[in-house]
């Protein structure tokens, strides 16, 4: 009788009579969906969608739900394979989140129009099982002190970049544009908005090696990186140190010089809570086993001296794991650094880098420790206009996923991935509405808004 009820059971959920032969308990804790609308604007908006398995595991996955109010269209959506008939609407899972194991979740979302109201969806069933759960997710609770107050001394703990209570955590800032061209950028005034108004987590310093960079003054770049260092130490940011590799693009043209370079700086901020050393920002024109030969000669020189702090080692192509050199992020899985408390960087440039390069990020989370230590909301030359929708497709992504971001760039460049307008630091004013950029409005807007940092 049992095997005859089970094969009934499963019959009916094919069917989507799960109600009429699935015992309750199993309809009311199979799943759980967290559906959040991440912005609006006139006539559209963007939504995350959690969907967490409560029962058993799943080799194939299709979410229904129905738009509650007339107009309600999806646009596009990413993660996923989406599609509506009428109000009612189709999520099926893709290769790379097609399992969901008991307690699994995977994390998709959509663009939509709307007429009148925008009601949110009230009801969903995952392969025919209804889903319950919160709707959507409480705001973060704002914790006192400085980030690094709260969270001390990173490292990295399986795929996540954790605090010193060895919870996972996010951190959220921007990057310099060159600081051989834009030094007068980052001042007292610059930092003290950077920390206070806009509230940023992190403070990436871009230190090129060539392009009038690091190889034409090595000690007073050096310095002038320590003194950036202190600046952001002094305010409770977290500090990343970038040897901004970028043309030639194989780092090992430099090894002697990140040698020279991380050798000094790991031993004079050794003990700060504070730093992240990024080795390479973008390797290209090159081998991920050459970028993995480099990484394994200099983390060693900066573990004679900083034994605790991350270290975040640059990918091929341009540090897009690959997939901008038409590879993946297998390369780096199957061969990994041989280091520990390492992660690896994403790049992406949103109005260049859209649906392949997410499902790519997607697809590494769940086996690498991943950090977005550089990204744009224009095109990949830094310039063109601002894609503000897969920018805040790649921003919702990676909350979901926790992973760490710097935003190219705090600076005045005369490129449209600047934040702020021309001028803008020949003065004090690096907050308000009328010196910043749409670029820069956007990030403000994104990394102000209150961290949820673990203390528990």
């Amino acid at each position: 009788m049992k095997r005859l009820f089970a094969l009934l059971a499963t019959f009916a959920t094919v069917l989507g009579l799960t109600a009429a032969f699935s015992p309750p308990a199993v309809a009311a804790t199979g799943c759980k969906v967290d559906y959040t609308v991440t912005s609006q604007w006139t006539g559209g908006f963007q939504a995350g969608v959690k969907i967490t398995n409560l029962g058993a595991p799943v080799t194939g996955w299709t979410l229904a739900f129905t738009m509650p109010a007339a107009g309600q269209k999806v646009t596009q959506g990413w993660n996923a394979t989406w599609s509506q008939s009428g109000s009612a609407v189709t999520v099926v899972g893709v290769d790379w989140n097609r399992t969901l194991a008991t307690g699994a979740a995977a994390d998709v979302g959509f663009t939509g129009t709307f007429t009148g109201a925008n009601p949110k969806p009230t009801a969903f069933t995952l392969n025919g099982v209804a889903c319950t759960g919160s709707l959507e997710e409480p705001p973060p609770v704002p914790v006192d002190g400085t980030p690094v107050d709260v969270n001390g001394q990173l490292h990295v703990c399986g795929v996540n970049l954790c605090n010193q209570h060895n919870r996972p955590v996010q951190l959220r800032g921007m990057s310099t544009h060159g600081i051989q061209w834009f030094d007068r950028c980052y001042n007292a005034a610059s930092l003290d908005a950077l920390a206070d108004d806009w509230k940023s987590d992190l403070f990436r310093i871009a230190m090129y090696v060539q392009e009038d960079g690091y190889e034409t003054d090595p000690a007073g770049f050096t310095g002038r990186v320590n003194d950036l260092v202190d600046m952001a130490e002094d305010r409770g940011m977290y500090a990343v140190i970038d040897f901004h590799t970028l043309t030639p693009g194989d780092p090992n043209f430099n090894l002697e010089r990140a040698k020279t370079f991380f050798a000094s700086v790991a031993a004079r901020n050794a003990g700060k809570k504070n730093v992240i050393y990024e080795i390479a920002n973008e390797p290209n024109g090159v081998s991920w086993s050459a970028v993995k030969n480099y990484a394994e000669q200099v983390i060693p020189v900066i573990r004679a001296a900083d034994p605790d702090a991350v270290v975040i080692v640059g990918t091929r192509g341009w540090s897009s794991l690959g997939v901008s050199d038409g590879s993946n992020e297998s390369e780096v899985v199957n061969n990994p650094v041989n280091a520990s408390n390492i992660m690896y960087a994403f790049h992406f440039y949103a109005a260049s880098h859209k649906d392949n390069y997410r499902a790519a990020l997607s697809r590494a989370a769940s086996q690498l420790p991943l950090f977005v230590s550089e990204f744009g909301t224009v095109s990949a030359t830094g310039g063109g206009a601002m894609d503000r929708t897969s920018t805040t497709a790649w921003l919702d992504l990676l909350d979901q996923l926790k992973i760490s971001y710097a935003n190219w760039t705090y600076s005045e460049a005369p490129e449209s991935s600047a934040a702020f307008k021309p001028g803008t630091c020949n003065g004090s004013d690096y907050g308000s509405s009328g010196v910043l950029t749409e670029s820069g409005a956007l990030l403000k807007s994104r990394i102000s808004t209150p961290d949820s940092f673990p203390t528990s």
